[in-house]
C-alpha cells in the first residue's frame, strides 16, 4: 500500500480570483467569519464562486465608492473558501468563509465587477528563534490581561487564541479582535516577516492597555461621585426627617415657599393673577428641588414677588422747585421745559380734584420723544426729568436690537428665559412710577427674531399699557404710571404708528452764543473736575471760549466741545504736575511746598493757548461757506445731525448741450436740479435775452461739494436754479445771502421743513439774510430770539423776488 501525499494548501489555491470589496475592515488568514453581501454585482461574484470551486478574495477598499474597480483596491488581500451561504429578503446574501492566505494582486483580468486578478500567494517569513517564542508569550500574556478587564472579549475567543500554534496566525488574531483602525489592519495585513508582524501587534496591545487604564480610572471617578450623591441624598432625607420630628423647617425650599407666599399675600392680588400665582405656588410645594423644573417655577415666581405690584403713594409735587431743578441741569430746552411742568400740573390737578369718572389714581402716563443731533443733550435731559419729579430713573439703549423678546421676554418654555427690559427695569427700581429712557430708538432693526417696534406699539399706548403682558409673566401688569422719555435723530425710521403714540419735541442743534453759555456753567466746570484742577487755576474769558466753539466744534451738539476741554485740561494738568515735579528736585529739604506751591499756579486760557494745546483750528474763518463767484449759492440743508450750510456750484463747458449732475444726489434733488435748469433757460431766454445758441454750445456741470456725502429733498431747488442764473449772467450772488425753497416748474417757492436747525446753520455760517417760502413764516415764532438775533429773514412766493434779492438788476 502506497503512502498517501499531502497535497500543499498553495497548490489547491487558484492562480486567478475573483475579488470582492470590504467596506469595513480587511479580514485575516486563519478566520471563520461571516460576511453580509448586499451589492448586487457581489452577489453574483458569490453565486459564480459557490458553483465553482467556492473561492473568493476579499481586498479591502482604498476609498469607498458604489461601483468598485480595480483601482479604489488595496493590492493585498485574503484568499477565502465560501463554507455555507444564506440568501437573504432583501436580495442580499449572508455568506460564512474560512480564510486560507494572503495574496497580492499581479495582473488585473477584468477592472470592473465582477473584478479578476491573477494573484500570487505571500509565504510567511518565519525566524524559529528564541525571540519569535519571547514575543508569542508576550502576545499571549498581555492579551490575557485585556482579555480580563474587556466583557467584550469572550471566553471561546481567549481559548482560540490559546490553542493556535503558529506564532504568524497567533498575531493575525489578535490584530483582527482589537479595535485598530483599519488602515493600521491593512498594514499588518501586508507584513510577511513573522517577528516584525508581532512586533507591531504588541505596540497596538500596549496603547489598547493604556486606553483600558484610562477608562477604568474615568469610570472610578464617575462611581464616587455617584456614590458620594447617594449619600448625601439619605442624608438630606434623614435630616428632613429628623427635622420635621421636632417641628422646624425642613429646607431651604419651605422658607422660600413661605417667602413667596407672604409676599403673595401682601400684594392681595384678585381675579387671574391670584389663581396663576396661587397655582404656581401649589406646583413649587409639590416640586423636588433637584427637578430642572424647579428652577425654572423658583425664578418665576421670584419676578412676580419682586414686581412693584402696588400703587405709589400720594405725590407733593412742586411746579416751582421742578422748573428750578431743570433750570439748574439744562441751558435752552425750553420745549422739553415746558412740558414737563405741564405734565406736573396735570398730575397734580387729577390728584387732588379728579373728574368725572376718574378715581385720581388713574392711568397718567406720557410719553415724549426727543428727536435731535448728537451731543445736544437728549439722554442727561432723561435725568434731570427724574430728578425734577422726584422719581426712579431707568434707561436702555434699544440700538440695534433685533428681537422683540428684548422687549416683551422670552416664553417661559425656553431655557434661559428672562423678563423683557421693560419689567426688568420696574423689578430694578421697585417703582410702579418711574421715569424709562428709552434711547436711539430709530436704530432698531427687523430680523426673523421678529420687531421691536412692533413690540413697543403696546408698551407706549396709554390705551393698552395698562394691562400690558411681557411673554415671560403672562399676566397683566399696569405700566401706564411711567413716564417714558425716547430719544432719536431722527422720525425717518422710526414706523409712523410708534410716531402717532408719541409727542414729538425736536432739539435743534446750538449756535455758538448757547455753547457759550452752556460751557460756561456746564462744560468747562465739569471738565475741570474731571481732570484734577480747580476752578481758581484755570480761567477762560468769553472770546477763548467761542474760538473754541467756532474753530474747533461747529457741529450741532456740544460733544465735541467737551472732549476739546477735556484736552486742554489734561495738558495743563501734565503741565502743573511737571512743573510741581521739577520745583521739589531743585529744592528737596522743602520738596512737598515747592510742589504744592507750582499746583496753585494759574492759567488764563487764551487764543494762543488753544493752538497750542489743540492745533490749528479745524475750522478756520475762510472755511465759511461763501457764494464769491459766478455760478455759486449757499442753500441751507437739514440732517440727522441738524441743519447745515450748503454749497451750490455750476459751471459751463463748450461741448455738446447737456447737464451733469454730481455730489452723489438722491432721486428727489436730480429731479429738482432739472426744473431748476428747465426755469433758468427759460428765464434767461426771455429776462436777459441769452440767446437758445448758448445752451446749444455749452454743457453745464452742477455740483454740490462733499461728494462722499448722500444728498436728497427738494429743499435745494431755489438755490440750484439761483446758482445756474448767476452762471448764465456772469454774476455774483449778494454776499451773507442763504436760502432755502422748493422751486416748481411754473416759478413758485413752496415750503420746506426743519426752518429751526436751518436758521441755527445759517447763524453759524455768519449768513446774515435767509429767503425762506413765505409758507414757513408760521414757523418763524417757534425760533427762539436769541437764533433769529442778526438775521433778516425774506419771505418770497415766487422765484422772481428770489432773482431780486440774491441777483439784483
Amino acid at each position: 500500500m502506497s503512502e498517501q501525499s499531502v497535497v500543499p494548501i498553495d497548490q489547491l489555491l487558484p492562480n486567478k480570483l475573483a475579488l470582492v470589496a470590504l467596506m469595513g475592515r480587511p479580514i485575516f488568514p486563519g478566520i471563520f467569519t461571516p460576511i453580509m453581501i448586499g451589492n448586487p454585482a457581489d452577489v453574483k461574484v458569490i453565486d459564480d464562486a459557490v458553483a465553482g470551486d467556492g473561492l473568493i478574495g476579499l481586498v479591502m477598499l482604498q476609498n469607498e465608492t458604489d461601483n468598485p474597480g480595480i483601482k479604489d483596491l488595496y493590492k493585498v488581500g485574503t484568499a477565502a473558501k465560501i463554507v455555507k451561504k444564506i440568501n437573504l429578503p432583501d436580495g442580499g446574501v449572508n455568506i460564512f468563509i474560512s480564510t486560507l492566505k494572503r495574496f497580492k494582486v499581479k495582473k488585473t483580468l477584468n477592472e470592473t465587477n465582477p473584478i479578476v486578478a491573477a494573484v500570487a500567494y505571500m509565504e510567511d517569513e518565519e525566524d524559529d528563534t528564541n525571540e519569535v517564542k519571547a514575543l508569542t508569550r508576550a502576545l499571549i500574556s498581555e492579551m490575557k490581561q485585556i482579555s480580563e478587564n474587556n466583557p467584550l472579549f469572550s471566553e471561546e475567543m481567549r481559548l482560540n487564541m490559546i490553542n493556535i500554534d503558529h506564532p504568524g496566525k497567533i498575531a493575525d488574531f489578535i490584530a483582527s479582535i482589537l479595535n485598530i483602525d483599519k488602515v493600521e489592519q491593512q498594514k499588518i495585513l501586508e507584513i510577511t516577516n513573522v517577528r516584525k508582524r508581532m512586533e507591531q501587534v504588541l505596540v497596538f496591545i500596549k496603547k489598547e492597555q493604556e486606553l483600558l487604564r484610562i477608562q477604568k480610572k474615568i469610570q472610578k471617578e464617575i462611581n464616587e461621585k455617584i456614590e458620594k450623591s447617594q449619600r448625601e441624598y439619605f442624608l438630606k432625607e434623614e435630616l428632613k426627617a429628623i427635622k420635621t420630628e421636632l417641628g422646624m423647617a425642613t429646607d431651604a425650599k419651605s422658607s422660600e415657599y413661605q417667602r413667596f407666599k407672604d409676599k403673595a399675600e401682601e400684594f392681595k392680588f384678585e381675579g387671574e393673577i391670584k389663581e396663576a400665582v396661587d397655582q404656581e405656588l401649589e406646583k413649587f410645594s409639590l416640586m423636588d428641588p433637584n427637578s430642572s423644573e424647579f428652577i425654572v417655577t423658583r425664578n418665576y415666581l421670584d419676578v412676580i414677588v419682586n414686581l412693584p405690584w402696588k400703587d405709589p403713594e400720594p405725590e407733593h409735587l412742586d411746579l416751582s422747585k421742578a422748573q428750578a431743578i431743570l433750570e439748574e441741569d439744562h441751558y435752552g430746552l425750553k420745549d422739553v421745559k415746558s412740558r414737563i411742568v405741564e405734565y406736573l400740573a396735570v398730575r397734580k390737578l387729577r390728584q387732588s380734584s379728579p373728574g368725572k369718572g376718574q378715581s385720581g389714581k388713574g392711568p397718567t402716563s406720557s410719553i415724549i420723544c426727543l428727536v435731535g443731533p448728537p451731543g445736544v443733550g437728549k439722554t442727561s435731559v432723561g435725568r434731570s426729568i427724574a430728578r425734577a419729579l422726584g422719581k426712579q430713573f431707568f434707561r436702555f439703549s434699544v440700538g440695534g436690537m433685533r428681537d422683540e423678546a428684548e422687549i416683551k421676554g422670552h416664553r417661559r418654555t425656553y431655557i434661559g428665559a428672562m423678563p423683557g427690559k421693560i419689567l426688568q427695569g420696574l423689578k430694578i427700581v421697585k417703582s410702579k412710577d418711574p421715569v424709562f429712557m428709552i434711547d436711539e430708538i430709530d436704530k432698531m432693526g427687523v430680523s426673523y427674531q421678529g420687531d421691536p417696534a412692533s413690540a413697543l406699539l403696546e408698551v407706549l399706548d396709554p390705551e393698552q399699557n395698562s394691562s400690558f403682558r411681557d411673554h415671560y409673566l403672562d399676566l397683566p401688569f399696569d405700566i401706564s404710571r411711567i413716564f417714558f422719555v425716547v430719544t432719536a435723530n431722527t422720525l425717518d425710521t422710526i414706523p409712523a404708528p410708534l410716531i402717532d403714540r408719541m409727542e414729538i419735541i425736536q432739539l435743534p442743534g446750538y449756535i455758538d452764543t448757547e455753547k457759550l453759555e452752556i460751557a460756561k456753567r456746564y462744560l468747562v466746570p465739569k471738565s475741570l473736575g474731571k481732570n484734577g484742577l480747580k476752578k481758581s487755576q484755570v480761567t477762560y474769558n468769553r472770546d477763548s471760549l467761542l474760538y473754541i466753539a467756532n474753530g474747533y466744534a461747529r457741529e450741532a451738539g456740544v460733544r465735541n466741545f467737551e472732549k476739546n476741554l477735556d484736552k486742554i485740561h489734561r495738558k495743563l494738568a501734565k503741565q502743573l504736575v511737571e512743573a510741581g515735579e521739577e520745583a521739589a528736585r531743585h529744592a528737596v529739604a522743602a520738596s512737598e511746598a515747592a510742589f504744592a506751591s507750582k499746583l496753585v499756579e494759574k492759567f488764563l486760557i487764551n487764543k494762543k493757548i488753544i493752538e497750542t494745546h489743540l492745533g490749528k483750528p479745524i475750522f478756520p474763518e475762510e472755511l465759511t461757506k461763501k457764494a464769491d463767484r459766478p455760478g455759486m449759492s449757499v442753500g441751507l440743508a437739514w440732517t440727522s445731525m441738524g441743519g447745515d450750510t450748503l454749497v451750490i456750484e455750476a459751471i459751463s463747458v463748450p461741448g455738446k448741450e447737456g447737464l451733469t449732475l454730481t455730489g452723489k444726489m438722491g432721486d428727489t434733488m436730480k429731479e429738482s436740479a432739472t426744473i431748476a435748469m428747465n426755469l433758468a433757460r427759460k428765464l434767461g431766454a426771455e429776462r436777459y435775452s441769452v440767446p437758445g445758441e448758448w445752451f446749444e454750445k455749452n454743457h453745464i456741470h452742477l455740483h454740490i461739494p462733499e461728494g462722499a456725502t448722500p444728498k436728497d429733498g427738494p429743499s435745494a431747488g431755489i438755490t440750484m436754479a439761483t446758482a445756474l442764473l448767476s452762471l448764465i449772467r456772469n454774476k455774483t450772488i449778494v454776499g451773507e445771502l442763504v436760502m432755502t425753497g422748493e422751486l416748481s416748474l411754473t416759478g413758485k417757492v413752496l415750503p420746506i421743513g426743519g426752518l429751526k436747525e436751518k436758521t441755527i446753520a445759517a447763524q453759524r455760517n455768519k449768513a446774515r439774510h435767509i429767503i425762506i417760502p413765505k409758507q414757513n413764516l408760521r414757523d418763524l415764532d417757534e425760533i427762539p430770539d436769541h437764533v433769529k438775533k442778526g438775521i433778516t429773514f425774506h419771505p418770497v412766493e415766487r422765484f422772481d423776488e428770489v432773482l431780486a434779492l440774491a441777483l439784483p438788476d
